[in-house]
């Protein structure tokens, strides 16, 4: 029931801010705002659910030291979307043709805090943290990223190469990064600095949603395993190895710090829980 009650909270906040998002897209600056606000009630519905059904003091998103991991997750999502975009540019499959919108840029602010912080809450927070409890870090990492992946299904131009690659370089790889950590600021962090690159600087398709107006106005043309085609630089091959190479850096990581849930039943719930508590 602990993972039905939680589910169902995070699901309820991401439709109503998604909703509220939604509706007033046309104005940057109230998008910014619904947005963050968005965000901020997710974190706090979070942990008042999982405080509340797992008795527990909610460490995985603690206040202290947020700021810093946050902005370790960020620089790292937009250090990996900068590096596919350049490799894409040197192959000439990426053109800037000047500035862009700044409005556009603040707007994409909002909606993309909004995006990773509930999608984070929702995967790595609920989904991955539970499963893992019963299966251990591998199959909670697989089962998880595969979800993930088959979600973006349902995104506008998806293919089921799009999601397979969403899977991996971005299911996989959040996950490990999670799994690393312990904490889901620095995975929510690197979402959000990956999607706001993307979308809010190199102005981009993110996961099939449209050409994003962001700072830079640019074009991307070329063969699809370079640029993703209709679906985005997700769809890249360039991407896919950058995903898969922090996958692995992660998970190695996480390796060291014993962090890896190994086995299934009693002892690896145990294990988890007590890798969360500290």
């Amino acid at each position: 029931m602990r993972f039905v009650k939680q589910l169902l909270a995070v699901v309820a906040i991401a439709a109503v801010g998604g909703q509220a998002v939604n509706a007033v897209s046309g104005n940057p600056w109230l998008t910014l705002v619904l947005g963050i606000v968005a965000a901020v009630l997710a974190v706090l519905v979070y942990r008042w659910v999982v405080g509340r059904t797992e008795r527990r003091e909610v460490t995985e998103l603690a206040r202290a030291g947020a700021a810093a991991r946050l902005t370790r997750g960020v620089l790292i999502g937009f250090a990996m979307f900068a590096a596919v975009i350049v490799n894409i540019a040197l192959m000439d499959g990426y053109h800037v043709k000047g500035l862009g919108s700044v409005s556009g840029a603040v707007g994409l602010l909002g909606f993309m805090a909004a995006a990773a912080v509930t999608e984070e809450l929702l995967f790595r927070g609920v989904l991955f943290r539970i499963v893992e409890e019963r299966t251990g870090t591998w199959i909670a990492l697989l089962l998880t990223g595969l979800v993930f992946g088959a979600m973006h299904l349902a995104n506008p131009d998806a293919t089921l190469w799009g999601a397979t690659a969403i899977a991996i370089e971005a299911g996989f790889m959040l996950a490990a990064c999670y799994a690393a950590t312990r904490n889901l600021w620095v995975p929510i962090g690197l979402h959000f600095g990956w999607n706001f690159a993307a979308g809010g600087i190199f102005s981009v398709v993110v996961s099939g949603n449209g050409d994003s107006k962001g700072l830079l106005e640019a074009t991307m043309s070329g063969p699809a395993v370079l640029t993703g085609g209709d679906f985005g630089p997700e769809g890249s091959l360039y991407t896919l190895g950058a995903g898969v190479l922090l996958t692995v850096v992660f998970l190695v990581l996480a390796r060291r710090r014993g962090h890896i849930v190994p086995r299934r039943g009693r002892a690896a719930r145990e294990t988890s829980t007590a890798m969360v508590s500290q």
